[in-house]
């Protein structure tokens, strides 16, 4: 096991800027319409929703890419997508925000998933879901194993963002693992059900409360210091791993890596929106792992992290100046 660098919050920051991070897993487009609503449509009980503007944005994995580019790191995609419609502006939106695409694979049998929003004022009235779930073919899955494994050597970390939509399987997971591995490249995994008890042999797994009792099929009281205790550990025998941060929500983060295990409270804040808070702290500690950094340090600036771009409504990546600001501020790093 490599020593633990002892890195101030600048050195920290400025390290954070030279690391190259792999993500494999589902990426997808969000799409947002709003409009407003004056009158029923006499076709169907339902409102009419003028559009008044149109956005799209990076979704799944995509969120993770951009917090890691927030971050200052490089962030490479490794996924497959269709070469349909959605895909193309899938694509554009990647190269619009200088992401690496070297890693994608575009297939002529899969389609893009993309998650249609219609919001009338604040309201959303509907969500259009295009997606499939079933897993990519074996010949899609051999070219995503060969495209990470020419790309791993050159990273300092992989990212296994897994939403359930059928790129990652068991196989992939198993070979790439193995790969990275072999490389000295440790690997982090933000973990959906299907998948769960697939990410043997990995550096850190990241479920929150809930995937944590789906995925060993374990009802534990969290608040019981003992029954939680013994949940990890049946989480860090099945799976075989060096290390786990479990999301807490408003209980905060508990972490057990190398050896040391802490529990970190939440950070008193004004909650505007949850989502993507997740995404950004698999990006932290993924970055904070590649740097060799205590479990201290991984769990404390992700769940800083994670609070923070809960203060801001809808999915935002993390400011890096304002993590800085609020390591240095609770004496996290000096």
């Amino acid at each position: 096991m490599a020593p633990v660098l002892d890195l101030s919050i600048d050195e920290l920051f400025r390290e954070f800027d030279k690391l190259r991070v792999l993500i494999i897993g589902d990426v997808m487009l969000d799409s947002y319409v709003w409009g407003r609503v004056d009158r029923i449509s006499p076709e169907a009980p339902v409102p009419v929703v003028n559009v008044v503007r149109r956005e799209r944005r990076l979704g799944g994995a995509g969120n993770v890419l951009l917090n890691v580019q927030a971050l200052g790191a490089e962030a490479i995609i490794c996924s497959v997508i269709g070469t349909d419609a959605p895909g193309d502006l899938l694509v554009q939106e990647l190269g619009d925000r200088n992401l690496n695409c070297d890693g994608l694979i575009r297939s002529d049998d899969r389609i893009t998933t993309i998650k249609e929003r219609i919001i009338a004022g604040s309201q959303q009235v509907v969500r259009v879901d295009t997606e499939t779930d079933k897993y990519i073919t074996a010949d899609e899955r051999t070219k995503l194993i060969e495209k990470a494994k020419e790309l791993i050597p050159t990273c300092h970390v992989v990212i296994f963002e897994d939403y359930d939509k059928g790129v990652l399987s068991q196989e992939a997971i198993a070979d790439i693992t193995a790969f990275a591995n072999a490389q000295n490249v440790p690997t982090v995994v933000d973990p959906k059900k299907r998948n769960f008890l697939s990410y043997k042999n990995v550096t850190l797994f990241k479920p929150n409360l809930k995937e944590l009792r789906e995925g060993l099929k374990l009802d534990f009281d969290v608040d019981n210091a003992a029954e939680f205790r013994a949940a990890v550990d049946t989480l860090k025998r099945e799976l075989a791993l060096n290390g786990a941060l479990i999301t807490l929500s408003e209980r905060g983060v508990f972490i057990d890596y190398n050896g040391e295990s802490l529990k970190l409270p939440a950070h008193l804040r004004q909650i505007a929106d949850v989502s993507g808070a997740g995404d950004t702290v698999i990006s932290i500690a993924a970055c904070c792992v590649a740097l060799r950094q205590p479990p201290a340090v991984v769990a404390g600036l992700s769940n800083l992290g994670g609070g923070l771009v809960c203060e801001s409504v809808g999915v935002v990546p993390i400011n890096k100046a304002l993590l800085r600001q609020e390591a240095m501020e609770t004496g996290l790093l000096k």
